[in-house]
């Protein structure tokens, strides 16, 4: 690792461990995803100027009017995830800075990722090299398409708000696979988990969240 990417003062490791203390006062319990979370260098994902925040638990600006999920979000959501059955092959719907993308492909085999912005995949991409994360594919698409080429996919977390959960994503979510998905308009927004059982789905709501909202089109 770099010494960029092991940080000091307000990026440093003592303060990547705080961040995960608080995580785990907050509930979060898998091991796994403290533990990539812990050693994930968030700074690197945002810029230069907010490195200093990396580490508190809040959403923060990366451009285009997009977020960086608050850590919490991220920990929780792919806890969820990856409860139940292996989750051998994910998509991730809004690849943004890429932190949950990076999160995703240390615990999973491969991670495929759609994001309808280019320069904020463009810089993902970069980032994904930087740090050796050689099992994320992406794609500049419409998020609500999905990605059907390499469908099946064992899970599918989304990190952008449709106002209805897109019908493309659900048919490409294998059976036993699972969906984490924030739903909601400009009103409100909750958190919820599908699992497809054969051709069936079963819908849970869980928290109030906030996302951006899943915007059509390509920039």
């Amino acid at each position: 690792m770099t010494p960029n990417q092991r940080g000091i003062g307000m990026t440093s490791q003592r303060t990547r461990d705080r961040l995960i203390m608080r995580l785990k006062e907050q509930g979060i319990e898998s091991a796994d995803v403290l533990s990539v979370m812990k050693d994930l260098p968030r700074h690197l994902f945002m810029d230069e100027a907010l490195a200093s925040r990396a580490y508190e638990d809040t959403a923060l600006p990366i451009g285009h009017g997009q977020t960086i999920s608050q850590p919490f979000i991220v920990a929780k959501m792919t806890e969820i995830l990856l409860q139940g059955l292996p989750k051998n092959k994910v998509l991730e719907v809004g690849t943004g800075s890429g932190y949950q993308t990076a999160v995703l492909s240390r615990l999973v085999e491969r991670v495929y990722s759609v994001e309808r912005i280019s320069p904020l995949q463009n810089q993902a991409r970069e980032r994904f090299y930087q740090l050796k994360l050689n099992n994320i594919k992406l794609k500049h698409s419409d998020g609500s398409w999905g990605w059907d080429d390499n469908a099946p996919y064992d899970g599918i977390i989304v990190t952008c708000a449709p106002e209805e959960v897109p019908h493309e994503l659900l048919r490409q979510l294998a059976p036993g696979g699972r969906l984490v998905i924030p739903v909601g308009g400009s009103v409100g927004q909750s958190l919820r988990v599908i699992d497809r059982n054969g051709n069936t789905f079963e819908e849970t709501e869980l928290d109030a969240v906030s996302f951006v909202p899943l915007l059509s089109g390509q920039i």
